[in-house]
């Protein structure tokens, strides 16, 4: 298995490419099963969860072919003609959880769908009971049996007013592909709007859709007969975007990253600022640098968009681990998301939990040790730390790097990170 070593304390100084967005690469191919003409995505990150995404999708019948773009990240090509299989079997979903997504679209085109409960997850469980439920509003015949969401819809779906009690990104993305080929009207209400969700409904637009509302909490989906292929380019990676703006502030170093918009990470700016990172939009993305010498701890919250990314939440918290001062660090979306935390302890954080909150008192510097990986964030939060981090640290279990960061050493060393990975190191 392999691991990643860091030899930390050396500044970022360089540039930082940035890739598609893997949260908005997802749903968009999961639309394509909306029609039987050709989807062509653009700046397509190269990842693990892609692929995972890619295997469904081709055993449910749809051609897929990828081609590789110097400069603007991969093109991916698309055409569910002949949709073979309606089921999403246990052994392709339970890789990851996003693979959900097929099912509003499947439903919508074939009239069924059977599609793997995902389970639960390292950081706690996301049920799809919205899901269901809004399909059910929408008219679907869904039960739950074997392990699997078994749904019919075989006169079609029927728009209807959706209220979501909670905001939920994948519900959202689900019922609103599922509304685009639903008879008459569907309105969803307090609907997530994250970017990759207006990404996805800007995508559907393009393929014939009529969606109104788009980056509000209030979609109105008209629907259509059919939809069209499209040629469709994916928005930056936010996340990607976030994760080296506080690789650079943790190092004290000052990192340029392109291909990127300042605007997706709004949130994260207006935190950082209280700390003394200056975060500043350049012609093609943006450059990050501390305005004085040290940190400043602040507070955090991570809220639905737009607020804080709780995607985020365990970068930020290895940044916090050596600013002046103490930060509280809540986590409102999700339970059981402070895995990172006994791993940042054993290099000399100084972190006490208290519900679905962390005081993290700053240290004067951390210190490298092994440690592990527990999931995709968390593990990236390791690789922050010990850039940080005097000695040498080595990161067990990095496959959950490579769901969600694409050539995360390569870019790190051009910044002049000591950084290499171990292929099938014991």
């Amino acid at each position: 298995m392999d691991k990643i070593c860091i030899k930390g304390g050396v500044p970022l100084e360089g540039i930082i490419p940035i890739g598609g967005a893997k949260n908005a690469a997802l749903p968009l191919m999961a639309a394509g099963l909306l029609t039987p003409e050709r989807l062509i995505l653009e700046n397509v990150p190269d990842l693990a969860d892609i692929t995972t995404m890619a295997n469904l999708l081709a055993q449910h019948g749809v051609a897929i072919s990828l081609e590789t773009v110097r400069g603007s990240g991969n093109m991916l090509k698309l055409c569910a003609a002949h949709i073979t299989s309606t089921t999403a079997p246990y052994d392709l979903v339970r890789k990851m959880r996003a693979s959900v997504l097929v099912l509003g679209p499947l439903l919508a085109r074939c009239g069924r769908a059977r599609v793997s409960l995902p389970g639960g997850c390292a950081i706690g469980p996301r049920p799809v009971d919205l899901h269901v439920k809004g399909l059910r509003r929408l008219g679907a015949e869904v039960e739950l049996r074997q392990g699997y969401i078994d749904a019919r819809a075989p006169k079609g779906l029927k728009g209807a007013e959706i209220a979501f009690p909670t905001v939920s990104v994948g519900a959202t993305e689900n019922l609103l592909m599922a509304a685009t080929l639903a008879e008459g009207e569907t309105l969803l209400i307090n609907a997530a709007r994250e970017p990759e969700i207006t990404d996805l409904a800007t995508c559907l637009v393009s393929m014939g859709a009529r969606i109104d509302g788009i980056g509000t909490d209030r979609l109105r989906i008209v629907g259509a007969g059919q939809l069209s292929g499209t040629s469709h380019m994916i928005i930056p990676d936010r996340i990607e975007t976030g994760t080296y703006i506080m690789a650079a502030a943790a190092t004290d170093g000052e990192v340029r990253l392109t291909g990127t918009r300042i605007d997706l990470v709004a949130a994260l700016v207006r935190t950082l600022e209280g700390a003394g990172v200056e975060v500043s939009a350049t012609a093609d993305g943006l450059r990050v640098r501390r305005r004085g010498g040290s940190l400043e701890g602040v507070d955090i919250m991570t809220e639905p968009y737009p607020g804080f990314p709780t995607d985020l939440q365990a970068q930020v918290m290895a940044l916090m681990a050596t600013a002046t001062g103490a930060s509280m660090i809540t986590e409102t979306i999700f339970e059981n998301r402070f895995m990172h935390v006994p791993e940042l302890t054993r290099m000399g954080a100084n972190i006490n939990v208290h519900g679905a909150s962390a005081l993290v008192r700053g240290v004067r510097a951390l210190m490298g040790a092994p440690v592990m990986a527990t999931d995709l964030r968390a593990s990236v939060s390791l690789v922050v730390a010990g850039l940080v981090a005097s000695g040498e640290t080595v990161i067990n279990r990095v496959y959950h790097l490579d769901r969600g960061y694409e050539r995360l050493e390569e870019k790190l060393a051009a910044c002049g990170a000591r950084i290499e990975r171990m292929r099938n190191a014991r």
